[in-house]
């Protein structure tokens, strides 16, 4: 369902209007779109109380099985080279490589919800938990849980947005707006085999390039000095973040050396084929899933003047990932939840998207198409907003 954007489209909800010379006006933005004035005291109001109750044991039976998953698939591969003949092993791999890669997924869906506070009442067990579930990921988890909190602050926002921040069609290489031509028009739509090859390298390494090179990050960091997830001195930290990302810091270097240490006791192979290929099918997923959290060509983005909290958190897709859905904890079909509330669990999250949906209408968007389709067709629909208006939309 995708929000009104058109005046006769009779939404529940209104921006109240705007007195102009002594008119009575209703503003007007980009596909006439009348935002949402709900509030998040209505929002939390809709969702039953005990949706936001945290149980700690609860929340570390997700983490066992996830382990004990992980475990067994592990040592089933152990035999692959050993037992199967050659044609059996080219399909054994590839399975073992996409199931770990997707229970290790999960995991790191578990240690995002300690960044948000949300696996246990108690900061310290989200923290433990959190930095030692996620530094086995190579993820630097207080720096990460920063930056992450900001993308929360500011989502939807053009310019204070963390992640997938729309670029703009001069950062593209159009000309301005009314002087485009129709060669410059279909710029992005000539050769999709280049498309395809830069799809594939986004959900690969796409968010490695995040935490090193700020790669589809904000744009204000721009010009100044190296921006990464692992300099204490970065623009992104404040000061007395100094210790919290030297403590990421140390977490990655520990477990490199516990790579290195498989390395030079087995094999480097070894290590590609039980732990680096699984985890850049985690990057894939990773970046699949915020991706289209974010970027779909139905929802607005905010400048100054029109943003909120409760405006930018509705600008997200749920989005459901057929069996691999409950493997990922949900973290996708019930995103719009998580935006508003992220301290609420998730095996709570699915519930209150029910509520959720019912008080925000039109507003609430939920998109069932394949997900490698809607891949396709929001990674070519969604590359550029204009550079002026209060409101706008991805264009192509």
């Amino acid at each position: 369902m995708a929000p009104p954007n058109t005046e006769e489209s009779q939404p529940t909800y209104r921006p109240g209007p705007i007195k102009k010379q002594n008119i009575i006006e209703t503003p007007k933005f980009e596909r006439d779109y009348i935002p949402p004035n709900f509030t998040i005291k209505e929002l939390r109001q809709a969702i039953p109380a005990h949706c936001f109750k945290r149980d700690t044991l609860k929340s570390f039976s997700y983490v066992i099985s996830d382990l004990a998953v992980i475990g067994a698939l592990a040592y089933a591969a152990s035999y692959i080279d050993t037992y199967l003949p050659y044609t059996l092993r080219i399909v054994a791999w590839p399975l073992y490589w996409f199931f770990c890669g997707a229970f290790a997924t999960g995991l790191w869906v578990i240690a995002h919800e300690c960044g948000h506070r949300a696996f246990s009442p108690s900061k310290t067990v989200n923290n433990v938990v959190g930095f030692l579930l996620h530094s086995a990921l190579l993820v630097p988890f207080h720096s990460w849980r920063i930056t992450h909190s900001k993308h929360h602050k500011n989502t939807a926002h053009v310019t204070k947005d963390e992640v997938f921040v729309p670029k703009t069609r001069s950062r593209v290489g159009l000309p301005p707006k009314g002087k485009d031509s129709e060669k410059h028009g279909h710029i992005f739509e000539d050769a999709p085999i280049f498309t395809l090859l830069y799809l594939i390298g986004q959900q690969l390494i796409g968010w490695p390039l995040y935490l090193t090179l700020n790669k589809s990050g904000s744009q204000r960091y721009q010009g100044k000095n190296w921006v990464n997830h692992y300099n204490p001195y970065a623009p992104i930290f404040t000061p007395d973040q100094f210790r919290e990302i030297i403590i990421s810091d140390i977490g990655i270097a520990m477990m490199l050396g516990v790579l290195a240490y498989f390395s030079y006791t087995f094999s480097f192979l070894h290590v590609v084929k039980y732990y680096l290929i699984p985890y850049l099918v985690v990057n894939h997923w990773l970046v699949m899933i915020t991706f289209l959290q974010h970027t779909d060509a139905r929802l607005p983005h905010y400048r100054d003047g029109q943003w909120d909290f409760v405006r930018g958190a509705a600008s997200t897709v749920d989005r459901h990932y057929g069996f691999l859905d409950n493997i990922f904890h949900k973290i996708s079909s019930t995103h719009v939840a998580h935006h508003y509330f992220s301290e609420m669990p998730h095996y709570h999250a699915e519930e209150a998207t029910k509520h959720l949906a019912k008080l925000m209408g039109p507003y609430y968007i939920r998109d069932d198409e394949p997900i490698f389709k809607a891949l396709w067709k929001s990674y070519n629909e969604c590359r550029f907003i204009e550079e002026d208006g209060e409101i706008v939309f991805y264009k192509h």
